[in-house]
C-alpha cells in the first residue's frame, strides 16, 4: 500500500524540496531557492510525511535538522535527481550524436599520472561517449560514488570504501621531492623517518598522502612541520623549487612537474611508499552498457 502512495503523491519537485531544506537549514530559504511560496512548500513537506507514514524533520527554532528517516530519505532522493538529470543529459546528447554520457570521480594521483592517456585511448575507441571527470580527495570520490553524484570512482586503496565494489586500476610509487642541493639528495633511496628535519609542502588537508604521511609521522614519535598546504603537484613543486620545503609526490608526478624544474626526487623505502588506485562502483552489474565499457576499459589496463 506504502508503495502505491509513493507512486501516487512522490513528486520530483517534492524531493528538490525536500533536499532544498536540508541543505539551507530552513523551509523559508529553500522555498525562496525552488521559487515556491512557503505555504505550498509548508503543504508539500506534510503531504510528504503523510505518505511515508514518518517525520522527515526535527523543526526547531532556528531551523529544520533530518531526523534518521530523513537521513534515508536523501541518500535516495539524490540519487534519484541525480539519475533524472543524467538521463536528460544523456537524452539531450543524442541530438549532438553522442550515444553515451559517463560521470567519474578521481583523485589527484590518478588524474595527473594516468587518466590523461588511459581517457584518451578510450576516447579514439568510442567517439560518441561523453565523459565528465570531477577530482575528489579519495574520501570524496567513495561518498560521491555512494550518493550516485557518479558512475564510477578511482581511489586510493587504503581508503574505507565503504561497502562499494572495487578492482585494481594503477599502482605508483611516491618519492621525496627536493632541491638539488638538499642534504638528502645524494640518496638512492630515504626512510621516511630521515626526512622529518625537513620542514615540508604539503598537500590539502584532505589528500590521502596529507594524511599518509601525517599518520606516518606519528607512527615515528614526531610531528610533521608543514609549512605551507598546496592545492597540487605543480603546486608543490614550485614551493620546493621556492626553497619552501620538501614534499611527497608520486614519481609519475614528478617527471611531469619536477624534473623540467631542476628538482630531485628521491623514492622512499617505507612500505606504504608502494601505492595501488583502485576503481569503485556501487554495482558493477548495474551500471549503464557505457559505464559498463568504460569499467572494463580500466581495469584492464593493469
Amino acid at each position: 500500500m506504502l508503495q502505491k502512495s509513493l507512486i501516487r503523491r512522490l513528486d520530483l519537485i517534492t524531493l528538490q524540496l525536500f533536499v532544498a531544506v536540508h541543505e539551507e537549514g530552513t523551509l523559508t530559504r529553500a522555498a525562496s531557492r525552488e521559487a515556491i511560496a512557503v505555504s505550498a512548500a509548508s503543504k508539500r513537506l506534510m503531504e510528504l510525511e503523510e505518505a511515508l507514514g514518518i517525520s522527515l524533520f526535527v523543526r526547531q527554532a532556528k531551523g529544520m535538522s533530518l531526523t534518521p528517516a530523513g537521513e534515508t530519505l536523501l541518500h535516495h532522493a539524490r540519487q534519484m535527481l541525480f539519475n533524472v538529470e543524467k538521463m536528460g543529459l544523456e537524452l539531450g546528447e543524442h541530438s549532438h550524436g553522442v550515444r553515451g554520457y559517463v560521470r567519474m570521480l578521481a583523485n589527484l594521483s590518478a588524474i595527473i599520472q594516468f587518466l590523461p592517456e588511459d581517457l584518451r585511448d578510450f576516447s579514439e575507441r568510442h567517439p560518441q561517449v561523453k565523459t565528465d571527470l570531477e577530482e575528489r580527495p579519495s574520501a570524496g570520490v567513495i561518498q560521491g560514488v555512494l550518493d550516485g553524484v557518479a558512475d564510477l570512482g578511482i581511489c586510493s586503496i587504503d581508503s574505507d570504501i565503504k561497502g562499494l565494489h572495487s578492482v585494481l586500476y594503477r599502482q605508483d610509487k611516491l618519492v621525496v621531492l627536493m632541491p638539488p642541493h638538499h642534504p638528502l639528495a645524494n640518496r638512492s633511496s630515504v626512510a621516511f623517518a630521515d626526512t622529518l628535519g625537513s620542514d615540508y609542502v604539503g598537500l590539502h588537508a584532505a589528500s590521502s598522502i596529507n594524511m599518509r604521511t601525517h599518520a606516518a609521522a606519528r607512527e615515528a614519535g614526531k610531528v610533521l612541520r608543514v609549512r605551507i598546504h598546496v592545492p597540487g603537484f605543480d603546486a608543490m613543486c614550485r614551493m620546493v623549487q621556492a626553497n619552501m620545503g620538501i614534499g611527497i609526490l608520486p614519481q609519475r608526478a614528478y617527471e611531469l612537474f619536477g624534473r623540467a624544474l631542476g628538482l630531485h626526487a628521491v623514492p622512499l623505502t617505507d612500505e606504504w611508499s608502494d601505492r595501488a588506485l583502485i576503481l569503485v562502483v556501487r554495482d558493477e552489474a548495474l551500471l549503464s552498457p557505457v559505464s559498463r565499457m568504460l569499467f572494463e576499459h580500466l581495469r584492464g589496463i593493469n
